[in-house]
């Protein structure tokens, strides 16, 4: 029997969402129109981490630094989740594969940690241009590789990531299979770019109704990141891969971002692969629009969604654990 692809549609948008949406169309939009279409600036890219350092996660959450080979992590445990680290979210942070890390994406990560009621590792892996596009999967596979080693079972953990860290999130699961590894528990991508062809981005209607309008970024900016990779090879874009034998998954996306047609076409691959899938879409947000955490009823809920997902993948790993 087919394996079920399961899509919930929310098409309602709150008044909190709109009145964010017009403030994000006045000013960074335009911003975004305004940066150079020249070669990318790794420099400026990398500054936005840093500027998030001030960025306070909610009050309660422990944070701990890890040192990996080559890159750090750190432990994140959101509002009253416990010490207990047998059962993990291994994140991998969004920004394009150049931007964004531990400092952007920590009061986030709380809160996905404390929705589920597990700690996060969350991956500072190397990026452009200190290491090729293909060569950050390689970080975080080690990263949960470095996990295994610890004693975390692959039962209990959950891969996860956004926009690009979603990217990853099925990038490094390909690389575990190949690589013998036992599959984690489940995948969780928010918002990702799983095709890095952009021929169906670009005639998507969504190219008109994306807030931030990403297109002419990834139109500059995706040749010079791929540096010469085919974007239709299957290990440079995951929805091309054989995708049989990957762990249960979920992916969550605005129904009117310009990524949300690489969201679709991936749960329904994975379906067909044979792989239980679960698509949430959200009208009329922005991308990842889980960072906005408790300020918008629409995040609060996608955020309460992620740890149920995230509960459920545990306890499902555990009884076939328990059965086999």
């Amino acid at each position: 029997m087919p394996v079920p692809l399961v899509i919930e549609r929310h098409p309602h948008v709150s008044w909190r969402a709109k009145a964010l949406n017009a403030g994000v169309r006045a000013v960074l939009t335009p911003a975004i129109q305004r940066v150079p279409r020249g070669p990318i600036d790794f420099r400026r890219a990398a500054s936005l981490d840093r500027m998030a350092r001030r960025s306070r996660p909610p009050k309660g959450t422990r944070v701990e630094r890890v040192r990996l080979d080559g890159f750090k992590a750190e432990w994140v445990h959101g509002p009253g989740v416990g010490r207990d680290r047998s059962r993990v979210i291994l994140y991998f942070h969004g920004g394009g594969w150049i931007s964004c890390g531990l400092n952007t994406h920590r009061r986030m990560i709380a809160h996905l940690s404390a929705s589920a009621g597990i700690p996060a590792l969350s991956v500072d892996y190397r990026m452009l241009p200190e290491v090729t596009f293909a060569d950050e999967a390689l970080d975080c596979l080690a990263a949960y590789k470095w996990l295994l080693e610890q004693g975390v079972e692959p039962g209990n953990v959950v891969m996860s990531g956004d926009s690009a860290g979603g990217y990853l999130t099925f990038a490094t699961a390909l690389l575990a299979r190949e690589d013998g590894l036992p599959p984690p528990a489940g995948l969780i991508a928010l918002s990702p770019m799983l095709d890095m062809d952009l021929t169906a981005k670009s005639a998507h209607p969504n190219n008109e109704l994306d807030q931030v309008s990403l297109m002419p970024l990834l139109d500059a900016f995706i040749g010079e990141i791929l540096d010469g990779l085919d974007p239709l090879d299957p290990k440079v874009s995951p929805v091309h891969a054989d995708l049989a034998g990957l762990p249960p998954s979920y992916l969550c996306c605005s129904s009117s971002e310009v990524l949300a047609c690489d969201s679709e076409l991936m749960a329904e691959r994975l379906a067909a692969a044979g792989v239980p899938t679960f698509l949430q879409t959200w009208a009329g947000q922005l991308h990842v629009f889980q960072m906005f955490g408790p300020a918008l009823p629409e995040s609060r809920a996608a955020i309460s969604t992620y740890g149920e997902w995230v509960r459920d993948a545990l306890k499902r790993a555990g009884d076939r654990e328990a059965a086999a």
